[in-house]
């Protein structure tokens, strides 16, 4: 039986306890969405499980705004990160907020006719590009804790769906008929306008400390200091040298999609952590199984490969979000 996971296997969802339990229910709750597979794929790693929850919750769902205009964010950045898994389930996601013409008119690959709306979808595909000029905002500042929380979310949900789960949104890729896309979102309306309440998320995590200035005291913010602190827990997994090589190449990084060569990447004989972790970042769909192969080992778990990925999938966030917050800076001075 195929499963929409690759390189690894995560435990069964019904065998869930404790915290990883409470997750999957507010899951079902909020997001409409029973044990949704971006979320299954990092049981293996419980404790990245409820912050990249909690951010996403605090900022697509309970965030200030339109849900409309935040999925449009998500799908820029989905389309930005060449992530069609992502981008399909915001197409779906788009039909739950009842704009149904705006999903269509978008998965046929055109631009929207509102002129609002085509704003807030360009805004998301520039968030990849480090301190890109994204202002003016094409929305009310005060929603800018919003929608930069889901922008910087789904770079993160972005790279772990392209690194460890197919391309298929749904099985036989049943979604690329605009009868599924519409049966799926009239399915999940009810869940996508009913109010959410700020900050539910955050009994889900510990203390993580001062969250960064742009989410302005809110719950995303703690939602991403939880997240920033889980992900980079994975650089323990390479040595030094490996660490400095990824930092190095982050610092250099214009948000362009890198080349296949020995020149963008490490060799995966050599520096195979080093490697997947890059990859992670920067091209997570050219993740192969001999990538994995070459790295993992029988010491390293399916617990291990979630934590590495997502390191550096979250080295491409706090990039993107470092970049953001000095700029951020530099207008406050």
């Amino acid at each position: 039986m195929s499963t929409p996971f690759r390189h690894t296997q995560p435990p069964s969802p019904e065998s869930a306890t404790g915290r990883v339990a409470e997750v999957y229910e507010q899951i079902t709750r909020d997001f409409g969405i029973d044990r949704p597979a971006t979320f299954v794929v990092l049981a293996s790693a419980p404790e990245l499980l409820a912050p990249t929850w909690a951010l996403m919750r605090e900022s697509l769902i309970a965030g200030a705004g339109s849900r409309t205009g935040r999925e449009l964010a998500a799908y820029g950045v989905s389309l930005a990160n060449k992530c069609p898994f992502c981008v399909d389930a915001h197409t779906v996601l788009l039909h739950a907020t009842g704009d149904h013409a705006l999903a269509e008119r978008l998965a046929r690959g055109r631009t929207p006719e509102d002129e609002e709306h085509a704003r807030l979808l360009d805004w998301g595909k520039r968030t990849r590009v480090p301190g890109a000029a994204l202002e003016p905002y094409p929305f009310p500042r005060e929603h800018a804790p919003a929608y930069l929380g889901t922008a910087l979310a789904f770079h993160f949900i972005n790279r772990i769906a392209s690194a460890l789960l197919v391309e298929q949104l749904l099985p036989g890729n049943v979604q690329r008929f605009r009868a599924v896309r519409s049966l799926a979102g009239r399915r999940l309306g009810p869940a996508v306008r009913r109010p959410a309440e700020p900050g539910a998320a955050l009994s889900l995590l510990g203390d993580p400390g001062p969250g960064p200035s742009w989410a302005a005291g809110t719950p995303v913010g703690t939602a991403y200091a939880a997240l920033r602190r889980a992900a980079t827990m994975g650089a323990a997994l390479l040595d030094e040298d490996e660490q400095d090589l990824v930092r190095h190449a982050l610092r250099t990084w214009d948000g362009s999609h890198p080349s296949l060569t020995r020149h963008s990447f490490p060799g995966r004989d050599e520096l195979p952590g080093a490697r997947l972790a890059l990859l992670a970042a920067l091209a997570p769909y050219r993740i192969t199984d001999e990538d994995v192969a070459a790295w993992r080992g029988p010491q390293h778990t399916d617990h291990c490969l979630v934590h590495l990925v997502a390191y550096g999938a979250f080295a491409a966030v706090d990039r993107i979000e470092t970049a953001l917050s000095a700029r951020t800076a530099e207008e406050v001075a």
